[in-house]
């Protein structure tokens, strides 16, 4: 996936023209605290809600300022792991996303990260989670999916983790059933070492009531 696919609709950039109030309010609407100054479809830069707030009188306008602006951007065809990397590295509630004659297309926010990352974990289909800690010499990603198929299983998604001055690799299995005892042996068996065994069935009332009202929260 790339940046183009994760433009968000919701997020409306502000204009030169517009007034700091204006731009307080559009970040407390969009719960966010930067959001793109757009002139046309040119991107001049990033304001952050604590240069807005240094600003006393709210009704002039964000031209009549000089301000300091970001430049954080990614291109469309930039793949979302680094976007991801990016957005962390600077600290981003949003990034703006330009094609390549530089025009704005439209911003990525977290809440698009959150949801995308939920996806392609598979963290909201059921089954169970292993962990395994493994020799960076024994990353066979095709033999920990064979073990897992020959019992009746799939590998949703794995994640392979690595530790500063450490030959151990952590990689986490997510598995398409919740009873694991078979494919645990087996891993056993082949002398991989199971770290944690988490197993997750429907989420209760209570925690999907919950997460659907932090999803809400994010959307707006």
């Amino acid at each position: 996936m790339v940046a183009a696919e994760l433009i968000s609709n919701v997020i409306v950039p502000l204009s030169p023209a517009d007034t700091i109030q204006r731009g307080l309010s559009r970040m407390n609407e969009f719960k966010v605290f930067q959001l793109p100054i757009v002139n046309d479809n040119q991107y001049l830069g990033v304001i952050t809600e604590d240069e807005l707030l240094e600003i006393r009188d709210p009704e002039i306008r964000i031209s009549d300022r000089p301000l300091r602006l970001l430049n954080p951007f990614v291109f469309h065809d930039t793949h979302i792991y680094d976007v991801i990397r990016l957005m962390d590295q600077l600290q981003l509630c949003i990034i703006p996303v330009l094609d390549a004659s530089n025009n704005f297309l439209g911003t990525i926010t977290e809440r698009d990260l959150i949801k995308y990352t939920a996806e392609i974990f598979s963290l909201q289909e059921p089954g169970g989670t292993i962990v395994l800690e493994i020799s960076n010499r024994n990353n066979s990603l095709a033999h920990m999916s064979q073990v897992v198929e020959a019992d009746n299983a799939q590998v949703l998604s794995s994640f392979v983790r690595a530790f500063p001055d450490s030959t151990k690799l952590e990689v986490t299995l997510k598995i398409n059933k919740t009873e694991l005892s078979g494919i645990i042996a087996s891993f056993e068996r082949y002398n991989y070492e199971v770290k944690a065994v988490y197993n997750t069935t429907k989420i209760d009332n209570g925690t999907e009531d919950r997460y659907n009202s932090l999803m809400n929260y994010l959307n707006v």
